[in-house]
């Protein structure tokens, strides 16, 4: 926590605070609780609740999650031991006024604005999620494809340009939370 932008932000739980570095922005309307990691170059957007507090959160490196989204877990218990944490992988592009519980995604996804991802649920590299989509628990969405719907469905390979584009988004948005930090 080397910067001052943070101190409101940041909040621990059972003495766990998250794990921050200068080169994160997390927007001064963002709430970030317990057990959450953020590698270099992520951003946390207005409003964004993250809440690492019965199981963690990991968030890697350029990935953006956007506006409004939540953030949370499955806790540990008899049936489950590990429960189920969230990681989300590099270069992901989270739109807003999502929610992500206790799932994993891999790197250069995007998942489109107001998607709900669930428990156990595995995103593989290199996905395009459309908007509103729902992704059931316990569900794989496999490497190179487009899916939408509620519940989603695979609809075709992704185009050479929609490939690309995965990773132009993250980019853009490490150049976004950039002009931010200057700001500060």
């Amino acid at each position: 926590m080397s910067n001052n932008h943070f101190t409101n932000n940041l909040r621990s739980y059972k003495k766990i605070l998250p794990k921050v570095n200068s080169s994160n922005y997390i927007d001064s309307s963002a709430v970030i609780v317990g057990d959450v990691t953020l590698a270099n170059d992520a951003s946390i957007w207005p409003l964004v609740a993250a809440r690492g507090d019965v199981n963690s959160i990991t968030i890697g490196a350029r990935t953006n999650i956007q506006d409004g989204t939540v953030l949370h877990v499955t806790h540990k218990n008899i049936e489950n031991p590990n429960g189920y944490p969230l990681n989300i992988g590099a270069d992901v592009t989270v739109g807003h006024k999502c929610m992500l519980h206790g799932c994993t995604l891999g790197d250069r996804i995007l998942v489109g604005m107001g998607t709900i991802i669930l428990d156990n649920s595995i995103i593989e590299d290199d996905v395009f999620i459309g908007a509103g989509s729902l992704v059931p628990p316990n569900k794989t969405l496999v490497s190179g494809y487009l899916y939408v719907g509620n519940p989603v469905k695979q609809i075709r390979p992704l185009k050479d340009n929609e490939a690309a584009f995965l990773k132009k988004s993250a980019a853009n948005y490490v150049a976004l939370k950039n002009d931010y930090l200057a700001e500060l």
